[in-house]
Formats: C-alpha cells, structure tokens, sequence
C-alpha cells in the first residue's frame, strides 16, 4: 500500500527533481539536441578538414564548367561542350522519362494482372498467380541484367532488323521509329489537343454531377476519346497537314561500315532505356497485381450481388461498382509502389542507363565534388517522392467515401 508523504501542513511533499517526470522529460530532450548537434560539428568539421586536405573547393561553382563527355541520350541540347549543370539536368530529365513511362506500364499490368488473379478462368488464374510469385521473388537488378544481356542481346546485329509492320525496327541499336515534323502550322494541333484535354476535364465534371443527380450515365470515356483525338485530326486537316513522318533509313547494301540505320534519321530508343523499362514495370506490376486483387477481394460481395440485382453485367458491376470502391484500399499501398520504382531506376547505372545517378557520377568523378553531388541526388529523389506523394494523397482525398 503506498502512502503520499505529508509535512505538518497537510501539503503533498514534492517529489525530487529527477524523479519529476516532466522535468525527466526536458532533460533527455535537451541530451538528445546537444548530442545531435555535437554529431553535427564533427560531421561538417571533419569534412571540411578532409576537402581542405585534398585541395578540393565546396561550393557550387563547377556546374558552369564544361562537361566534355557525351551521352547516348538527351531530351534536350545537349553536347560534350555543355556544361555539368547541363549534363546533371539532362540525367534528371531521362530519369523523370523511365520513372513516368515505367509507372504507367506498371499500372497497367498491375490491374491486368490483378483482376486476372480473381479470374475463374483456371488458366488464366494460374498464370496470374505464377507471374506474381515468380517476378516479385527474383531481385530487380537481376531482371534488369536479364533484359539487357539475355533478351536485347539476342536481337539482330546493327547491319540487320525485325521490322513490325514495316514501321517500327529493332535491333541491337535499338527500336527504330518515325519521327514526327513540325512545320508551320501544326502549333493549331497542339492548341486544339489543349482545348480538348480542357473540355473533356470539364465534361466529365459535368457527367459525373448529373449522374448523382439523376442517375442517368453519359458516355464519358467515348466523348473524352473524342475530344483529345477529334479535334487535332481535324486541326491537322483544316491547317493543311503540317506533319509528316521522317521514317527510319535502312542501308542494306554497299561498304559493310555503312550498313544498318542512317544516324539521326528517325527516332532512336536505345536497349539500356527498353531493359531499364521493361524490368522496372514488370518487377513493380508484380506488386501492384497483389495489391489490386487484396483491394477487390476487401469490397462486400454483398455490393457485387446488389449490382447484379440491379441488372448489371460483370464488366459494368466491376468498372462501376467494384473498382471505385476498391480504390480507397488500393490507393495507399499503390503510392507506395510508385515511389519505389522511381527509386530503383537509379539501379539504371548498372546498364549504363544516363539518368540522373550515372550522369552525376560522371561529374562527381571529374571533379571529386562529393558532397554537392550527393547532397543533389538527395533532393532530386526526396522532392520526387514528396511531390508524387503529395498527388496520390490528393487523388486518395477525391476518392474518399462522402457520406451524405
């Protein structure tokens, strides 16, 4: 039994001050922050003593040097008289490329997939299953290995190509494509694709009150469709057509050296930019599929019943009912998934991949400039995160159940 102490007065007697948890409290806080900072010092003062030592300058003033090393691609400008600046933006622009082209693959196959899982095709559950187990267990960077030394080396030489529908070409060099020219005029079918995206953000608005409202459906998907192809075909027709295509140009005779495709006729994809993308898609689809069908399967069968009774076919109970309301568990660990493929196509180096890690490497190694590289791929990658978070959890808010 405890019994609270009391002076003559009848008053509680006070506990001493280092039992006071409170007064505990602010002094463990204050241990801890003078600990850190102490850290801190020796962080940055032996760093500075270690640059001092190697007769290397911090600052930022390297960027405006001149490179003098090329890359194999670029989005923008860019040569071997370029700057480092230059060179590290274009490395950020080819990773912003892969990260963007691998999410949207990896969504794809990822719902596919999914939904494939919970299909009762036995077949096709089967090979859902297998895919998943067997791509989500194999490491990512042995994929990437897998795609660039075993499928993308098997392809034709450079003095020979699989052509698909005699348009596209691939080879060891690459996938060949026409590109497009823009000559005056052809900024009316870019005007024309942005009053199209515009309308169709501002229909679909519309659709969707009314449907609330009343019930009654509206064909948004192929409206939409209409508006964003429609109207620059018919800009492209009424401006006189002012694009063409410049088609790749295959050399098949004359002297061996000149054989394969004509150098900066068309567009090249190179093979590090196809494995890269391929292996990062397929890996995260993988996930996504789980995460796809755990969602689906956390919707009351009692609403897929519901919808059937209300007369609904299986694809419009699973577009219209199911999915929306799976979305809310599916949309977390989905964000999830999108920040770690853009995180892991810094594994892009291994390939030799020029995105932002391999290109800043190059820099860090000419000019030994450490701490500002690092201190770079640091915010580059915590600002993409941050923002792509900051997107999903605003997309995840409009999704959110509004109880009425």
């Amino acid at each position: 039994m405890s019994v609270m102490e009391q002076d003559s007065a009848g008053v509680p007697a006070r506990a001493s001050l280092f039992n006071d948890p409170k007064v505990r409290g602010i002094f463990y806080q204050l241990l801890l922050v003078v600990v850190l900072g102490l850290l801190g010092y020796f962080i940055v003062s032996n760093t500075i003593t270690n640059l001092e030592r190697q007769n290397i300058a911090s600052g930022w003033g390297f960027l405006s040097n001149t490179a003098g090393f090329g890359t194999n691609q670029s989005l923008v400008p860019y040569s071997e008289t370029s700057s480092y600046g230059r060179a590290i933006y274009v490395g950020f622009l080819n990773t912003l490329l892969v990260a963007g082209v691998g999410i949207f693959c990896a969504t794809v196959i990822g719902f596919v997939v999914g939904i494939a899982r919970l299909s009762n095709n036995w077949v096709i559950n089967r090979l859902a299953y297998c895919y998943v187990e067997l791509v989500r267990n194999i490491p990512l960077l042995l994929q990437i290995f897998f795609w660039y030394f075993a499928v993308l080396r098997s392809i034709p030489s450079k003095r020979e190509k699989w052509s698909f529908f005699d348009t596209f070409h691939l080879n060891i060099g690459g996938l060949r494509v026409p590109k497009p020219i823009w000559e005056p005029g052809s900024q009316w079918i870019g005007y024309a694709l942005i009053i199209g995206f515009i309308a169709s953000f501002l229909i679909s608005r519309w659709a969707r009150k009314r449907q609330e409202a009343t019930g009654q459906q509206f064909p948004t998907l192929a409206t939409v469709l209409g508006l964003i192809i429609g109207l620059p075909l018919i800009a492209y027709f009424i401006a006189g057509m002012p694009v063409s295509l410049e088609h790749p140009n295959f050399v098949e005779s004359g002297p061996i050296l000149l054989q394969g495709f004509e150098l900066n006729v068309g567009i090249n994809v190179i093979p590090e930019f196809l494995a890269l993308t391929a292996a990062l898609a397929i890996y995260t689809a993988s996930f996504i599929a789980e995460i796809v069908r755990a969602g689906i399967q956390a919707v009351s069968h009692g609403q897929t019943e519901a919808a059937h009774a209300l007369g609904l076919r299986n694809g419009q109970t699973l577009r219209l009912v199911v999915i929306p309301q799976a979305m809310r568990v599916i949309i977390p660990p989905l964000t999830s998934q999108y920040l770690n493929l853009t995180k892991n196509s810094s594994l892009a180096v291994a390939i030799a991949y020029p995105d932002l890690v391999s290109m800043g490497g190059t820099v860090l190694n000419q000019t030994g400039q450490a701490i500002e590289i690092i201190g770079i791929w640091m915010m580059v990658y915590l600002s993409l995160s941050l923002i792509t978070s900051a997107f999903m959890n605003w997309y995840n808010q409009r999704m959110a159940l509004v109880e009425r």
